[in-house]
């Protein structure tokens, strides 16, 4: 929002350089006409109906989204395919946790990779989801054609959904797409996006997390990288082609485009652009909602997952096992610890406070100067509503960290709910309640397979307590009306006895798989029904959904006067071109590979490489180990024919390409729209980027592709891979 900041202010030397300055900004695809001259002049030699078109292939039929089944536009990260046969290549954290699915102890594929050297031998997910966009339309006028400026909010929200149901459900006429209209702008435009979603993707290809997560929490968003964080996967289709669920009848996806893998490499001041879906950025955010993100959001949740995480972090090292089962949770809990923590700092130092509040002083007085009762409420509105749910903002972020994300029991025994009404429906036949069994037995193996007793045991004694001593007894859950009666409020002694059977008390038959399958041999609806655990997951759930209700209710004028504060900054900069937030639907970014001075005396290159590896390695750090057999080629200097005109073998670079979580995976092309290389970070001097992106300092961390094919080539011998890409040194 630098620009827009800009603009308001009046400031005429830096409204002058808007034009110019390529790196800020996630472009709809349908945008990118617009933005053609400069992308040219910063060196893009294609056009752009190479990048969208409907009626011939294009770049956008080689991205990926990668999502769940049942929440396929939620996209997690994104893909790129690089073979004719479907082949993807995306990020090691993206894999992750497939990754970790697939392993045992005995065949760790964390700890020393995976390589499929057949198709026979690669490895299904259930629920992965791959969605390429079909097309997009601009589909306002269709939505709005029956909104007044005198309905309520939900009058206006029933009329839009009433026409958007209608264009989803003509879109999926007759085909195998799948659609869904979203808002831009804070709901004052709406695209209508057509996808075609496959699920059957299978992993074919992984380096061990020595080298894909190397650096670990240490290096995590930060620059100098040398982390080789890239996976493999394939997209498999039905015989005729078209979307289907695993079966062994399947066969790769013949894509209708493929990138070709560039080994030429990257210089200084090159173009680079990115596609992908990015998640989610709020740059027109106000300063009081930014208050609430710093002061609620990020605070707690570092604070929070710190308990959580140190607890883990132990464990983890006392057994294999138990480091296993917990590496992807860990991951996954890390990643947005760290940067809740970077974020705080970047907003402090950049004063993003400072620039939001500029703002909305300009804005309020071009609403008073226009003297528009449309717009001179605005501010205030907003203020009013995050001050009034403040409370429940922060007992809701207590909720959801420490109850329900923070051990894992809840979660999982709210899951049994649907299970316990079809044991207490006496209208089932045998046959069907056994099937009930036999599904909820699955789901059961499939947690349990994750998860150690005595790991949760601490958990819950600690988040519980931290809660506790945190927020109001009025936001306690009833279960911990129970814990002070029967325990005095001691937690310690709650989860002793709901996982330890007694006389006087049976454990849960949550506590651990034994005694859950023990249950399930012949399980009764009022043994669920009254089980500690399961009325704890439905106790926190509940209250969790109370608090949500009144935020809710406390908020119902936030959506009308934000929308109006987006309109009214538009507004005062007709001419400018506006960028709306990302929301995981498929977006482009264009800059140029450079490096930074994150501070006084302090340069950045733009690129590292094996060698930066070797100086960071240490065998007795577990975030900076690596196989033996990279410290052989290394000292052998087998570098195969990915070596830079120094003879340094590249590992990552960096460009001024604006991204946001979900853009993880995102192929990063060269002007001609080669690979070169995979999005995987963001730099913590920047953290403030999805609330304001900063061009001086707000860098994209890439794995090269020349690193990439290396270990694949060089490191793993996996030449069946490398036989499908089409690699170009031009």
């Amino acid at each position: 929002m630098k620009r827009i900041l800009s603009i308001i202010l009046g400031i005429t030397l830096m409204f002058s350089s808007l034009n110019t300055f390529a790196g800020e900004g996630m472009w709809l695809l349908s945008m990118i006409g617009k933005n053609y001259e400069e992308m040219k002049e910063q060196g893009f030699k294609l056009t752009p109906e190479d990048i969208n078109n409907v009626n011939q292939a294009c770049l956008k039929d080689a991205i990926v989204g990668l999502g769940n089944e049942g929440r396929p536009f939620s996209h997690f990260c994104t893909a790129g395919i690089v073979s004719d046969k479907g082949l993807l290549f995306t990020n090691h954290h993206c894999g992750y946790e497939m990754i970790q699915e697939h392993s045992t102890v005995e065949h760790d594929y964390l700890r020393d990779g995976f390589w499929a050297s057949s198709l026979d031998e690669e490895l299904p997910n259930e629920g992965t989801t791959a969605s390429i966009m079909v097309r997009m339309e601009d589909v306002t006028a269709k939505v709005l054609k029956d909104v007044t400026g005198e309905m309520s909010e939900e009058e206006r929200n029933k009329a839009i959904k009433k026409v958007s149901d209608e264009l989803i459900k003509e879109a999926e006429k007759d085909n195998d797409y799948i659609a869904r209209v979203t808002d831009m702008f804070d709901n004052n435009q709406y695209f209508l996006f057509v996808h075609i979603i496959y699920k059957d993707v299978r992993l074919v290809g992984a380096p061990p997390e020595d080298i894909g997560k190397f650096g670990g929490d240490t290096d995590n968003w930060s620059w100098p990288r040398h982390t080789g964080d890239f996976s493999i996967f394939r997209i498999y289709t039905a015989p005729d082609g078209t979307p289907a669920s695993y079966s062994e009848e399947n066969v790769p996806l013949k894509p209708k485009y493929h990138m070709p893998v560039s080994i030429k490499g990257i210089e200084e001041g090159d173009f680079s652009m990115v596609m992908g879906f990015p998640g989610g950025t709020d740059r027109y955010m106000t300063s009081y909602g930014l208050k609430e993100t710093m002061e609620v959001v990020n605070k707690w949740r570092y604070n929070i997952r710190s308990i959580k995480l140190d607890i883990l972090r132990k464990d983890m090292k006392k057994d294999p096992k138990i480091k296993l089962q917990y590496a992807s949770k860990y991951a996954r809990s890390s990643n947005y610890w760290k940067y809740s923590y970077e974020q705080n700092i970047a907003l402090r130092k950049l004063n993003t406070m400072g620039q939001k509040q500029a703002m909305e002083t300009k804005f309020q007085e071009w609403a008073e100067k226009l003297q528009s009762k449309k717009y001179m409420d605005v501010l205030d509105t907003i203020e009013v509503v995050y001050e009034r749910r403040r409370e429940d903002a922060l007992a809701r972020q207590f909720l959801l960290e420490a109850l329900l994300i923070g051990p894992d029991l809840p979660i999982f025994s709210f899951q049994s709910i649907s299970f316990l009404q079809q044991l207490k429906n006496e209208d089932l036949s045998d046959e069907e309640r056994q099937k009930a069994i036999e599904i909820f037995k699955e789901k059961a193996k499939e947690f349990y397979k994750n998860y150690n007793p005595d790991t949760e045991r601490m958990l819950i004694a600690a988040l519980f307590d931290y809660f506790a001593d945190n927020i109001d007894r009025k936001y306690y859950p009833e279960v911990f009306a129970e814990v002070y009666d029967k325990y005095d409020g001691n937690f310690e002694e709650y989860k002793e006895d709901i996982f330890t059977k007694s006389f006087f008390n049976p454990k849960s038959i949550f506590a651990d798989e034994e005694s859950m399958m023990d249950f399930l041999d012949d399980p009764k609806a009022k043994t669920l029904e009254k089980d500690p655990i399961y009325k704890m997951g439905t106790s926190i759930l509940s209250m969790y959904r109370n608090v949500s209700g009144k935020m809710n209710e406390k908020s119902k004028s936030l959506e009308r006067a934000r929308r109006y504060f987006v309109q009214g900054v538009m507004e005062i900069n007709k001419d400018f071109q506006f960028y709306p937030d990302a929301n995981s639907t498929i977006r482009l970014t264009y800059g140029n590979c450079m490096g930074y001075e994150p501070r006084d005396g302090v340069v950045y290159d733009y690129y590292t490489t094996l060698d930066g590896v070797m100086d960071k390695a240490d065998p007795e750090d577990m975030e900076f180990d690596l196989p033996n057999r990279m410290y052989e080629l290394y000292r052998n200097k087998k570098f195969g024919q990915y070596t830079n005109d120094k003879g340094e073998l590249p590992v990552c670079f960096i460009t001024d390409n604006d991204i946001t979580g979900g853009n993880s995976g995102s192929p990063v092309m060269d002007g001609k729209g080669n690979l070169i290389g995979l999005a995987f970070d963001g730099n913590t001097e920047a953290m403030s980027g999805d609330i304001e992106f900063e061009e001086d300092l707000q860098r994209c961390i890439i794995v090269d592709t020349r690193y990439i094919l290396w270990v694949i080539d060089v490191y793993a011998d996996a030449d069946n891979l490398l036989d499908e890409l089409s690699i170009v040194k031009n």
